[in-house]
């Protein structure tokens, strides 16, 4: 399987790492020592052997840090994580709610009388560390520069990867990797600026067209770029990464051993790009006044998916759906208390293993019934396995890896019979992510600026969930892309070919939760008859296929337009799925979709 579920990290180990911890801030005389998600990448995801913050506290989420000092371990996380990290980690560390609580505030409040906080250059982005040290000013508290005294008492600590890199086709990556490099070297060179710095695993992995497997559930391998003006790409990797290409690198990729990043940063010659969001403090020092701050030049033109990908997504989240389909109608065979979450997990996973074209699964599988389904990132252990009990919920939030797309998709399911308060708890959720799918807005528009549309019908009950409406998707890259987001805090404007998740939620801390998923792709709206004809509005078209479970729904909460408009999607699944599934599932299929 991909997925495991062996136990990785248990409260009561974290105090004696602690304890070794603190000795380590004694003999280098620290006051404090900053532990990050984080590894050199800055990358969402992380190898076992970067899993610092999970190995010292227990806590696994995909987002965090922690902040050691000699009387206080203070563990920090968003809203996604509130209900996780209160069964992750020992008493010895305080969960804090960040970012309502900043590091630097806890800092201060935590040494009054001020003190030396060591970081690793390595791990901690420069824009980062240029926020933290401005807020501290007049603190007396110092950030400081030093050896990572995680990996100094870490023992056992895993190697690090060299898994080979392989070579993604053009036909489904849409452009050369000579193209693109020619098309961002250009912007590079009107913008006055010689070169740019890319650290991040899936920039440089969609530049070159490559993939990787040195990160579980994510197709990129762990490396450096340079990209200069002249359309020059330095690239820097282990190369034995190298060795298994079903194509040449493209002529203009000079690759270098990893150890000579810093070496050529220091040859580098003029202004040089620098995305100070993703690239490490230890690069800035070294550029020095050569740098020009903005953003990854990769982010932007990734983000934007051409018709190639697009097409590939769009196919995959075919195959994925009746994928889905095909476990949803097995579950709903099983009677009540004869299944587990794992089991669930696992029978997923077969179905999905029967596409050929699966590489992976595009993260640990969320399979939560009962309480352990307001977990929003929940990843089932042998110890924490429950089994689907009458009344309960399943919310099952999955996806795959595939050669021309990846995918991310939720469902909640009713085990048995459901309440009456989880219905109308998942019918605001539905009426949530209808409204999204329907919306027509203004080009020129962020995420921020449209996504409280998902959230209101749960504002009208008073209710609200602790995440983003939604986030950006790769292509066969990472199951969450940037920089678009639906989310109070994204100002990137929403462009056409944009792919993003649309997942709603509620979460019942000790009794339940609701997600439903989909993703969509932003088109050019096409134009009404009512519309002025001076502006420009944009539109969703839904990738995801799957029925969404009629059980939860109370009917009478739902407008003509609502129930119209999960007809229309519920033929469509129909229609584009039967064709691929078993004669069970096509039976199955036919009364999940009945018109509401």
């Amino acid at each position: 399987m991909y997925q495991s579920f062996d136990v990785t990290a248990r409260p009561e180990q974290g105090p004696p790492r602690l304890a070794l911890l603190r000795q380590a801030m004694v003999q280098a005389q620290l006051d404090g020592f900053l532990v990050p998600r984080a590894d050199a990448h800055q990358g969402e995801y992380v190898a076992p052997r970067d899993e610092r913050l999970a190995w010292l506290t227990g806590f696994t989420g995909s987002a965090g840090f922690c902040a050691i000092l000699h009387q206080s371990a203070g563990v920090f996380i968003d809203g996604r994580y509130r209900t996780q990290v209160k069964q992750q980690v020992a008493e010895a560390f305080t969960p804090v709610p960040w970012p309502e609580v900043s590091l630097t505030d806890w800092l201060k409040e935590q040494l009054p009388q001020g003190g030396k906080v060591g970081f690793d250059p390595w791990l901690h982005a420069a824009g980062e560390i240029a926020r933290a040290e401005t807020a501290l000013k007049g603190s007396g508290i110092e950030l400081v520069q030093c050896d990572n005294l995680v990996d100094q008492i870490w023992t056992d600590q895993p190697a690090a990867p060299v898994q080979p890199l392989t070579s993604h086709p053009e036909s489904l990556a849409g452009e050369s990797a000579g193209a693109k490099i020619e098309r961002l070297a250009q912007t590079l060179s009107t913008s006055g600026q010689s070169a740019a710095v890319i650290t991040l695993p899936d920039s440089i992995m969609w530049l070159l067209n490559l993939r990787g497997s040195d990160v579980a559930h994510n197709p990129v391998g762990l490396c450096f770029a340079i990209l200069h003006a002249s359309a020059r790409v330095d690239l820097f990797v282990a190369p034995e990464k190298l060795l298994h290409l079903d194509t040449p690198l493209d002529p203009a990729v000079s690759p270098h051993a990893p150890d000579r990043f810093l070496e050529a940063i220091g040859q580098l010659n003029g202004t040089v790009l620098v995305d100070q969001a993703t690239v490490p403090q230890i690069v800035v020092d070294r550029l020095g006044d050569r740098v020009q701050s903005g953003s990854d030049p990769c982010l932007l033109p990734k983000a934007k998916k051409n018709q190639a990908e697009i097409a590939g997504s769009a196919a995959a989240h075919i195959r994925d759906g009746a994928a889905v389909v095909e476990v949803l109608a097995w579950l709903d065979n099983q009677p009540a208390g004869s299944l587990t979450e794992i089991d669930v997990v696992k029978k997923l996973e077969a179905f999905r293993r029967q596409d050929d074209q699966l590489r992976e699964i595009s993260f640990d599988t969320i399979a939560g019934t009962g309480p352990n389904g307001a977990i929003m990132h929940y990843r089932v252990t042998e110890e924490t396995n429950a089994t689907l009990q009458d009344g309960h919920l399943l919310v099952l939030d999955s996806g795959g890896q595939y050669l021309d797309g990846t995918t991310d998709i939720t469902r909640t399911v009713a085990i048995g019979t459901p309440g009456d308060e989880e219905r109308a708890a998942f019918t605001r959720v539905l009426q949530g992510m209808i409204a999204m799918s329907r919306l027509r807005w203004p080009r020129g528009l962020a995420g921020r600026d449209i996504e409280c549309v998902g959230r209101m019908p749960l504002w009208l009950a008073e209710q609200d969930f602790n995440h983003g409406l939604g986030h950006g998707v790769g292509a066969y890259l990472s199951v969450h892309e940037g920089p678009q987001r639906l989310s109070r805090t994204s100002a990137i404007p929403l462009e056409e070919g944009m792919i993003l998740s649309n997942e709603p939620g509620y979460y019942r801390e000790g009794a339940f939760g609701i997600r439903i998923e989909n993703l969509v792709v932003v088109d050019k709206a096409p134009a009404l008859p009512s519309g002025d004809a001076d502006r420009d509005f944009l539109s969703w078209r839904t990738l995801t296929l799957a029925p969404i479970d009629q059980r939860l729904i109370v009917a009478d909460m739902l407008s003509k337009d609502e129930k119209d408009w999960l007809n229309l999607y519920h033929s469509t699944v129909a229609e584009l799925l039967t064709p691929l599934l078993t004669p069970s599932a096509k039976a199955w299929l036919v009364k999940a979709t009945q018109e509401i």
